[in-house]
């Protein structure tokens, strides 16, 4: 099927020499089941192998292929971004060149959204996570968690990988936050979605620890969402309350019945560390937002391209 509107792959580079050439040979040849007006965005995200020489090889047998390389290495969710400003295309697909979500989706997704035409994003979830029953688990209660505190709902086992218009891809690069969380803003932006199961071709270990997992979902939840300082208010609010009528109780033992209460060292203690260790987690959820608001209002730009490289220019 040939189509004459034109489509945007976008992908990144980091430690993918290994499989950049057969990731490029597969795409490509999916693209061109679909159009022959295609362009091949890949952003290479300070990788330290070979990604950038074997991706700027690739660059001078395909014109076609553009290779944007950033300055450094500044993560995966702002490397993306990034390939998805320098998207021209009127449908952009989004996929990660690691090879684990097969580049052949493309097809299915394309086929999708031509078959609902109100659809603005079609993107992948996972049947089943990777990985033993700790990645499971904890994958699980990932979204659990993140999706209780934040406004929108991330779909459970979501994907990078997604097949978008070009006005949902222009409404989602209009978020600027330099701490983003991509799988947040992908729901903030709104529009009309379809999910499409995807098999993932790798069945290895997850590299994220128990440690990244929770600084991830710290920086998704507090980067994206108040409510935790509103939980510190109520929180606040009802240590206050429950201390306040103690006192009442006290003075009403002591003034009326003449009741005296002898507190014990054991129960000093405790009260001193509970009341001191609440003291230090309200004072450290507020220094994380004080730290964001500082980091955001110095409008650092969130990555730094260094060159950009085409067919035939040196």
């Amino acid at each position: 099927m040939i189509a004459t509107m034109r489509l945007s792959l976008v992908a990144t580079l980091y430690n993918s020499a290994p499989h950049l050439q057969e990731f490029y040979e597969r795409l490509t040849q999916s693209a061109q089941k679909i159009t022959h007006d295609y362009e091949l965005i890949l952003v290479h995200d300070g990788s330290p192998d070979a990604s950038l020489s074997l991706a700027l090889e690739l660059v001078e047998k395909d014109n076609r292929l553009k290779v944007i390389d950033l300055s450094r290495n500044f993560g995966h969710h702002k490397a993306m971004m990034t390939g998805l400003e320098h998207a021209q295309g009127e449908y952009v697909f989004l996929i990660d060149s690691d090879l684990e979500e097969p580049p052949e989706v493309l097809q299915a997704f394309w086929d999708e959204m031509q078959g609902h035409g109100e659809l603005d994003v079609v993107f992948g979830v996972q049947e089943k996570r990777k990985g033993g029953w700790f990645e499971r688990v904890s994958g699980a209660w990932f979204y659990r968690i993140m999706n209780w505190f934040e406004e929108v709902q991330i779909p459970e086992n979501f994907l990078t990988v997604r097949l978008m218009t070009r006005k949902y891809t222009q409404s989602l690069i209009q978020y600027q936050e330099r701490e983003m969380e991509f799988s947040v803003l992908t729901e903030l932006v709104g529009f009309r979605k379809k999910s499409m199961v995807v098999h993932k071709s790798s069945t290895s270990p997850t590299s994220y620890s128990l440690s990244k997992k929770f600084g991830l979902l710290v920086n998704a939840i507090t980067s994206s969402t108040n409510k935790p300082l509103w939980l510190i208010f109520y929180l606040g609010l009802g240590i206050t309350l429950v201390s306040s009528a103690y006192i009442v109780w006290l003075f009403i033992n002591r003034a009326i019945y003449g009741v005296e209460v002898v507190e014990g060292w054991t129960s000093i203690m405790v009260s001193i560390f509970l009341i001191g260790g609440l003291n230090m987690f309200v004072l450290g959820i507020i220094g994380i937002y004080l730290s964001k608001i500082f980091i955001e209002s110095k409008q650092r730009p969130y990555t730094v391209i260094r060159k950009i490289y085409r067919s035939g220019e040196k």
